[in-house]
C-alpha cells in the first residue's frame, strides 16, 4: 500500500506542475543570453549553469520532437512499457503502451494516449475510450511523462523561486544544494524541489521533492544518470524512493525508470498527436 501511495503521489505531483498544459501553444519564454540575464540569486545562477551544461530549452526545442521507449518498474515487478512521442512546440504528447501493468491495467491489450494541444484522448485496441475516469488518468500521464523528460530545461520556467542552501559533501562529491519552489495561487502550499548540483560536473545528480497537495511534507529522493543524445544530456536512468531532508533514503525498494532508443528530429506533425 505504501508503494502504491507513493506512485500515485509521484504522478500527481508532476501533473500538478503541468496543470495548465492544455493551454500551452508556444515554447516557454525562458531563454535569455547569459550576459543579459539578471540572476535572482546564487541558486538561480547555478540552475542556469546547469541548463547550459545539459542543454537549455531552446536547444531542446531546436530538436523539434523526440521519440523514445519508456520503461517503468515498481518493486512488485509490475511494469509499463510505452513508445513516447513529444513535439516541443505546444508540448504535444503521445504514448503507445504495449505493456501497462501500472497504468490503466484494467484495459487489456494496447492502449494509446495523446494530448493534441487542445484535448486529451485515449484508445484501447484502436477504439476510442470516453470513460471520464480513464481520461482523467490520461490527463495525469501525458503532462507527467513530458515533464519528466524536459524537467532539467524547465527548471528555468517563469514563476520559479530559487534559494541557495549550502555546500555539502556526499561520498567525496561536493554538491551545491539549491531549493526551488513554485509561485502559489490563493496562498496554497506548493511543492519543494531541493537540487543537488555536482560542483564539478554542474549536473543535478539527485533531487528531493515533496507532494504538498496530498499533505506530504517529507521528501522523496530521485537519483539520475545521464546520457549524451545528440548534444543534449538526458537523465536516462532514474530511480526514486522515500527519503528525508538530509537525503538519507528509507529502506523501501527503489522504483526504476529507464528511457531508451531516444531519437530527435523525427519530422512529427500535429496530425501525429490526433486521435
Amino acid at each position: 500500500m505504501r508503494i502504491s501511495l507513493v506512485l500515485c503521489l509521484i504522478l500527481t505531483l508532476i501533473s500538478c506542475k503541468n496543470d495548465s498544459k492544455q493551454n500551452v501553444k508556444t515554447l516557454p519564454e525562458q531563454v535569455v543570453e547569459a550576459d543579459h540575464l539578471k540572476f535572482k540569486n546564487k541558486g538561480h545562477e547555478l540552475v542556469y549553469k546547469m541548463t547550459q551544461k545539459v542543454g537549455d530549452y531552446s536547444q531542446l526545442a531546436n530538436k523539434k520532437d523526440v521519440v523514445y521507449t519508456y520503461t517503468y518498474q515498481t518493486p512488485d515487478g509490475k511494469t509499463d512499457v510505452s513508445n513516447e512521442k513529444y513535439m516541443f512546440n505546444g508540448e504535444l504528447s503521445y504514448g503507445k503502451y504495449t505493456k501497462h501493468e501500472r497504468t490503466l491495467a484494467h484495459l487489456k491489450g494496447v492502449i494509446e494516449q495523446g494530448y493534441d494541444g487542445n484535448e486529451f484522448w485515449l484508445k484501447h485496441n484502436g477504439k476510442i475510450v470516453t470513460d471520464s475516469s480513464s481520461l482523467k488518468k490520461v490527463a495525469f500521464n501525458r503532462p507527467t511523462n513530458y515533464y519528466w523528460f524536459t524537467m532539467m530545461q524547465k527548471l528555468l520556467d517563469p514563476g520559479l523561486q530559487y534559494q541557495y542552501l549550502q555546500e555539502k559533501t556526499i561520498d567525496s562529491i561536493t554538491y551545491d544544494i539549491v531549493k526551488v519552489t513554485f509561485e502559489s495561487k490563493n496562498n496554497e502550499p506548493k511543492d519543494i524541489y531541493q537540487l543537488y548540483i555536482n560542483s564539478d560536473t554542474h549536473l543535478v545528480d539527485q533531487f528531493l521533492f515533496t507532494v504538498m497537495d496530498f499533505g506530504r511534507t517529507e521528501p522523496m529522493l530521485m537519483e539520475m544518470k545521464y546520457e549524451n543524445i545528440e548534444g543534449i544530456l538526458i537523465p536516462t536512468k532514474r530511480r526514486y524512493k522515500s527519503s528525508n531532508w538530509e537525503a538519507d533514503v528509507s529502506n523501501d525498494p527503489w522504483i526504476l525508470v529507464d528511457w531508451s532508443d531516444i531519437k530527435f528530429n523525427n519530422n512529427l506533425g500535429r496530425a501525429d498527436f490526433k486521435q
